[in-house]
């Protein structure tokens, strides 16, 4: 189970492999987030800011909290910070386990909470002007599915 905040990029493949070298791992389940253009609106790139400590603790404790609800033999979770262009890797979320189920479950709940409670603050950057990104109300939507 680890947790990384970092401005240099990484490799999926090589995240997802040493995962799948416990022989009681039956199925990987990962996510990768790439910087786009949703909306074709000019975006040239997306910058991400933040307290990497307090992230790091905060991504920790929601890494403990899926643990706790499923089997899992393995966790990572990658966020990267730093002005990134488009098409780069924003962030990954993997995680192991016996049964594909629990692996998927966490890796959704793992994306749930990255999307709307983690604290990063992300600004888009186009041509003339830049803009604060606001926490979307899907993204919120999402999370409540997840209180019990």
């Amino acid at each position: 189970m680890s947790v990384n905040v970092q401005t240099d990029d990484f490799d999926l493949g090589a995240e997802v492999s040493k995962m799948a070298s416990d022989p009681s791992v039956g199925a990987i389940v990962s996510f990768t987030g790439i910087v786009r253009d949703a909306a074709h609106s000019g975006l040239i790139s997306l910058e991400l800011e933040c307290y990497p400590s307090m992230v790091e603790q905060a991504l920790q404790s929601i890494e403990k909290n899926a643990c706790d609800r499923w089997d899992l033999r393995g966790c990572k979770i990658i966020h990267r910070i730093g002005n990134l262009k488009l098409g780069e890797q924003i962030m990954m979320v993997a995680t192991a386990s016996p049964h594909r189920q629990d692996a998927f479950d966490a890796a959704e709940f793992l994306m749930d909470y990255l999307k709307s409670e983690a604290p990063f603050w992300k600004k888009e950057h186009f041509k003339d002007h830049a803009t604060w990104v606001d926490a979307r109300e899907t993204d919120l939507q999402s999370l409540q599915r997840w209180q019990d």
